[in-house]
This record gives C-alpha cells, structure tokens and sequence, in this order.
C-alpha cells in the first residue's frame, strides 16, 4: 500500500502505428496505488474509424482523455512514449490543469535534425518505416518489436506474449499514420519546454536507432537506460517501474512509497 493510502492515476499514451496493448507489461505489474489507464490514438487499436490532422488535433484527444477519468482527490501523471509523448508534451506547455506530471520515454521535442539540431534523425528515416509499414504491417510490427528487446532475456519472454496481442487489434488507419508521419517530422517544441509547470521527467534508450541518447545532454531530469532500445519499458520493465515509482515519490507526492515485488 502506499503511505497514507494516496493513490496517483496514470495515463499510458503509446507511440506511432502501435496501439494501447504495448503497455500490458508495466500496467500488470504495477503497484496497487498506481490506478493506470491506457488509450488508443485516434485511428489505432479499436478507435480505427476515427483519425487526427495535426498535433493540435492529438493533443485535444488526449487532453479530453485526461478530463474523462481524473480524480478530484488524485494527481494525474502522463507517461507518452515516442509519438505519443508530443501531444503529453504539448498539453503540458498548454499549461493544462488537469496534468500533475509528465513522464517522456524514448521521445524527442524535435525528432528530425536540423541545423542547429544534432540530436535528431533524418526524417527520411520515418519515409522508409511509413513505406514498410503500409506494405508489410504484421511483419513490420513483428521486426520492430524484436528490434526493441534485443540483447534482453526478460524482453524476449515478454515479447512472446505481447507481440501477437499487439497484432490481434486492428490496423491504423492511413490517415492518421500519415498525420503522425507528419507530426514526427515538423513538430519542434524545443523553444517552449520552459513552459512547462508540471514535474517532468525523460527516459532515454542508450542504443535507441530513432531518439538519440545525445538528447540527455539537452534535457533535465534524464534517466538513460544504457541497454535499452526504443522501448526501454519491454526490455527492462522492471528497471522502468522502479523509475517511475521514484518519480512518482519524490516529485509528485512528496512521500516514499514502496517498490513493486
């Protein structure tokens, strides 16, 4: 139990052409305080007759999210991984009240490099994956799942689980694959990050292909998981909980709280 019985709800937004069951791993083993709640991304898992244009568009998703199930008398903490962390990020610089804290993994304010920009990837890189993806999506899936518990004995007994239920949900639809496609290339939040109110917290993957762990250097509050890929929460699950209660205790709530078995 937590101290006091004080409970926090978290909100697990997933990254591009994923859906929510890529959380199932941490949201089963998390501790009784933690209330967690996944979504789908308009046009993902079972919301794929719905779509979004633009980061504007996610970002009211989300947010409307977040007014559906928050609590009067408990934080709200927002965990968004990869594409799914720009919207959290923008809620936030947005200033939204019903945010208490926001936690980024394996995400970047500017994806794309730029000229004054070293920490972000060719935007082609996305031209290619969005190519693979519309031609072979289950075998896509399938290679980028492997790709992110590579070198992880306890990823590989997660991703035999997880990897068929993941598929099991329906395909993204077109249009919002191409609007995230787009989204991951254009957006650049750098300039506004001192915007942001609420504690924040990143989690890097040290041999991530897509959000360089050179980003650290950019960044406060960084946890690099030095192992880990573009997924750290399916290759060190454990590692990743543990970093989230931390965060949880000493920025949210101000109390110690204890650490899942």
């Amino acid at each position: 139990m937590a101290i006091d019985n004080k409970k926090v709800t978290c909100l697990f937004v997933h990254g591009w052409g994923m859906n929510s069951t890529i959380w199932q791993p941490v949201v089963e083993r998390l501790p009784a305080w933690i209330e967690a709640e996944v979504m789908d991304l308009p046009g993902h898992g079972q919301r794929t007759d719905e779509s979004f244009t633009d980061l504007q568009s996610l970002t009211e998703d989300v947010h409307s999210q977040c007014c559906k199930i928050k609590k009067a008398d408990q934080p709200l903490l927002l965990i968004g991984w990869s594409l799914g962390g720009l919207p959290c990020l923008q809620l936030c610089i947005n200033q939204s009240t019903q945010v208490d804290a926001l936690m980024l993994v394996s995400s970047n304010p500017c994806f794309v490099s730029r000229e004054n920009w070293h920490c972000g990837i060719e935007g082609e890189i996305f031209n290619q994956f969005s190519r693979s993806l519309k031609k072979d999506f289950s075998g896509t899936i399938r290679r980028f799942l492997s790709l992110q518990v590579k070198g992880s004995e306890s990823g590989r007994i997660i991703l035999r689980s997880l990897r068929e239920k993941i598929l099991q949900q329906p395909q993204p639809n077109e249009v919002s694959l191409d609007a995230g496609l787009r989204i991951l290339q254009q957006t650049d939040l750098r300039d506004h990050l001192n915007k942001i109110k609420q504690p924040l917290s990143w989690i890097l993957g040290g041999q991530d292909g897509l959000v360089k762990s050179e980003l650290a250097k950019e960044l406060r509050q960084v946890s690099v998981f030095e192992k880990a890929g573009h997924a750290p929460f399916l290759s060190h699950t454990e590692e990743f909980i543990q970093q989230l209660v931390k965060f949880l205790s000493v920025r949210l709530q101000g109390a110690e709280f204890e650490l899942p078995p």
